[in-house]
């Protein structure tokens, strides 16, 4: 078994077009979506954003 990891860089504009439209593109089974969370903090308190997410890719 061999596996890839792809990392997509979104923003919470366009986060799910951008990962719908690459799960679609992908020839392998998916065995992972992990999001990179980087907390922060705004004039209303502390949140979290995200940057990127990483797809783990089950390859034949």
């Amino acid at each position: 078994m061999k596996y890839r990891v792809h990392r997509i860089e979104v923003n919470s504009d366009n986060m799910q077009e951008k990962l719908e439209q690459f799960l679609n593109k992908l020839d392998g089974e998916v065995i992972s979506v992990i999001p990179n969370v980087r907390p922060t903090f705004q004039l209303m308190g502390a949140t979290s954003k995200i940057d990127f997410v990483l797809v783990v890719e089950k390859t034949r």
